[in-house]
């Protein structure tokens, strides 16, 4: 119901639309689109409201939709699976569902928000919505998992490329899992691996990027366990212009990389 009820302010962007109108369109109750209305206030749109006027779509959240994804990214394999959610407990429990039922290499399981997000030693990793990266990706290699760590160093290199390319050149890999600007971390990465002694049966890569999280928006047990802010406060503190990351370009110059190390390994 609510993707009906963002569909409809979406066809009158720009113009007010009455909640009695889209009652009758949704087929609900003026209260319920009123919460329904809140509630993607809550997920970062903006929409106006006035008495007697209703409501209008004023701007929409930067979101990492499919179809946005799919005109830009430009791969042979990794991201043309390309599974999208709103909210999921976790990218990488979802990830390594998809994985045992054989979902192929280089799918990507993208989320706005996780509700139970994990770090390295099952260290809670805080993913509010719509305020960072949150995504894993399937890997099926083909060397002994004597050679698995080989993994999470690919990816920490083809992050770090990625943020150069957005103007962050200061960022640099902290062995084994974790991307740093000036000391502060940016990303972390979660390589978890299913298979044998003698070998892999698949890869489950978790990377959380903290793309706009800001230290005043942690939860209070958490803003001295993780000294992050957001990329622009980051930028300003050794660059004169603040930098803010397209989300989309980001996570396309990452996959691009990944896939190019991959194909090399």
């Amino acid at each position: 119901m609510r993707d009906e009820v963002l569909e409809f302010l979406r066809q009158n962007q720009g113009s007010f639309v009455s909640g009695q109108d889209m009652s009758e369109a949704c087929h609900v109750s003026r209260t319920a689109i009123w919460k329904h209305i809140k509630a993607l206030r809550q997920k970062g749109y903006k929409i106006e409201s006035y008495t007697k006027r209703g409501y209008r779509l004023l701007e929409e959240p930067d979101l990492l939709s499919p179809l946005a994804m799919k005109q830009i990214l430009k791969t042979d394999v990794f991201g043309k699976r390309y599974v999208y959610m709103d909210t999921t407990e976790s990218t990488n429990l979802e990830a390594r569902r998809l994985a045992q039922q054989g979902a192929e290499e280089g799918t990507v399981v993208v989320t706005e928000e996780q509700a139970a997000g994990r770090g390295r030693l099952s260290r809670g990793w805080y993913s509010p919505f719509g305020k960072g990266l949150w995504f894993s990706l399937i890997l099926r290699p083909d060397f002994p998992p004597v050679e698995a760590p080989k993994c999470t160093l690919m990816a920490a290199v083809a992050l770090t490329k990625a943020f150069h390319k957005m103007g962050l050149t200061d960022a640099g890999i902290k062995w084994p899992n974790d991307i740093l600007v000036n000391g502060r971390k940016l990303v972390g990465i979660l390589t978890e691996m299913s298979g044998s002694m003698e070998e892999i049966s698949h890869i489950v890569m978790g990377i959380g990027v903290n793309v706009k999280t800001k230290q005043e928006e942690l939860p209070e047990e958490m803003k001295k366990a993780r000294g992050i802010n957001n990329l622009k406060y980051q930028a300003l503190l050794k660059h004169e212009t603040a930098l803010e990351p397209d989300a989309y370009e980001f996570l396309m110059a990452f996959i691009k990389d990944e896939e190019i190390f991959w194909k090399v390994r």
